[in-house]
């Protein structure tokens, strides 16, 4: 048996050979034969010393041109960081998408989607043709910016440096119109599945064009007023989250409650469709926010990990704070405040993810975790409907996270380390930086108050804010879109109405 196998594994060998001898052209014989004296394991290593002859040659003509200078490399390296950042935040925005939807009901998940999807290209330009230019030129404008509309100023007139000092115009404005569709976003989930789909997207480019590059004018603006005066926000404590939440605010409050959600002196619960996709939402958000907040920094350096982990106990505490505040609360830990603690610690650091120490970030997202369980019960109690928390999260913990500036900014943690400029909280002996936390929080509400009840206003005056009765019972989906997210699923208008699913009525109307 062992000799036949042999002897077929002989004669194998020479069908092979032979078969290379019958294919080999006359003009590779010569090559042929001086690889007879050479072993598999030598011919293996040609391919690999002609790699290292080309890289030789390279590496000799790289030091025979111009080298980059240090200077270079790091704008380059700063460029690639914000770049990376702005990806993560645009990212952010599938977040969202899926937090909302899951928090809603599935006759309404078509639109929360479709809002949550057009707003960021919508809002992007609108951010590229006027509003980057109110919020970043104007050099010497306390108020807005005039200059370098769509984009067409060089980078003194956005209060930048020229390359590699300063970054690129292009990449700033990426990074600078994510921040500006996730405050869009905002209003989104406060408004959900009564809101008109046209309603809100007039609103949203109305407010990214114009009311918030305003307020961010003023506090990172280079000649911005509050800016001046010594308000602080780091990543948009206020600039991004307040904004948004005093936009939705004022949306919800002018469009009303869903049906049902307030009956009889009593709050009915509307609970959302899809917990798996709002809690991957919540970690696509968590996820996004390592570019949010380190992004802010604009430079890759040793200031980013230290952002980013300030960022993530903030994140962390709030999100055990708000499960435990829920569990002692309700008698039971409640995903939709975890999830809403998770996002209520990230909004509350990030205005002082970069001027407080570990411990203070951990006190920081632990409030943060607490205000948004009694947050959230107080809107229900003022009959305020917001059907995913935004309000909470982004408005009042925006609010919590710009008064920790004032209360806990260090100015001898890793990032500020005793600086002249250092920014100083209450709790390391400067009282006055609280109050000027307190003026900007107080100016930015107001304005934005005053733009939203305008703005809502008018679109409610000439278009209406809220769709029709029998477009709410079937589900916006269908009267706003035409489609279902969960076409032949039975709906909670099926039951309200007694109408049989698609499936179940197709069924009933087919002849056999």
């Amino acid at each position: 048996m062992s000799k036949t196998i042999f002897s077929s594994k002989k004669s194998l060998k020479q069908d092979n050979r032979s078969n290379w001898e019958v294919r080999c052209p006359s003009y590779l014989e010569p090559l042929k034969n001086g690889c007879r004296f050479f072993s598999p394991s030598w011919l293996a290593c040609i391919p690999l010393a002609a790699i290292i002859v080309v890289i030789s040659s390279t590496t000799a003509m790289a030091q025979g041109s111009e080298s980059l200078s240090l200077e270079q490399i790091q704008g380059t390296l700063n460029t690639i960081w914000v770049l990376i950042a702005a990806i993560l935040v645009i990212f952010m925005n599938a977040g969202f998408g899926m937090l909302e939807t899951g928090f809603c009901r599935q006759k309404n998940a078509v639109s929360v989607l479709s809002k949550n999807l057009i707003v960021f290209a919508l809002t992007t330009l609108a951010f590229w043709s006027i509003g980057f230019s109110i919020m970043f030129s104007g050099t010497d404008n306390h108020l807005w910016g005039l200059e370098g509309f769509f984009l067409s100023g060089e980078p003194e007139t956005y209060g930048l440096e020229p390359f590699p000092a300063g970054l690129p115009v292009s990449v700033f404005f990426l990074f600078q119109a994510a921040f500006a569709g996730t405050a869009a976003t905002i209003v989104s989930g406060a408004v959900a599945e009564r809101i008109k789909f046209i309603g809100f997207l007039i609103f949203s480019v109305l407010l990214t064009a114009i009311a918030y590059p305003i307020t961010g004018h003023w506090i990172w603006g280079t000649s911005g007023w509050l800016k001046g005066i010594g308000f602080y926000d780091f990543a948009g404590s206020t600039v991004v989250h307040s904004v948004g939440g005093w936009a939705a605010l004022v949306g919800a409050a002018l469009v009303g409650a869903r049906e049902g959600k307030y009956k009889n002196g009593r709050i009915g619960a509307i609970p959302g469709h899809n917990m798996s996709i709002a809690t991957l939402g919540c970690l696509i958000l968590w996820i996004g926010w390592f570019g949010f907040n380190p992004g802010s920094n604009l430079a890759a350096n040793e200031a980013v990990p230290f952002i980013a982990v300030t960022t993530n106990l903030a994140a962390a505490a709030g999100g055990v704070a708000a499960t435990i505040t829920s569990w002692l609360r309700d008698g039971k830990p409640d995903l939709s405040m975890m999830i809403n603690g998770i996002l209520a610690g990230l909004v509350g650091i990030t205005a002082s993810c970069y001027l407080v120490d570990y411990v203070s970030a951990v006190v920081i997202g632990a409030i943060a975790g607490v205000i948004v369980v009694f947050s959230v019960a107080f809107f229900d109690f003022i009959k305020i409907d917001d059907p995913v928390g935004a309000i909470s999260v982004h408005l009042v913990c925006g609010m919590w996270g710009t008064l920790a500036v004032g209360i806990f900014a260090n100015p001898n943690n890793p990032t500020q380390a005793g600086a002249a400029d250092a920014i100083v909280g209450f709790i390391h002996g400067n009282p006055g930086q609280l109050i000027l936390q307190v003026e900007g929080i107080v100016a930015i509400g107001a304005f934005t108050i005053v733009f939203s009840l305008i703005t809502w206003g008018i679109i409610k005056a000439i278009l209406g804010m809220r769709v029709s009765k029998e477009e709410e019972i079937y589900g916006l989906d269908i009267g706003e879109h035409g489609m279902e997210a969960y076409s032949g699923f039975a709906k909670e208008s099926d039951v309200l109405i007694g109408r049989p699913s698609n499936m179940r009525g197709m069924a009933q109307n087919t002849k056999f």
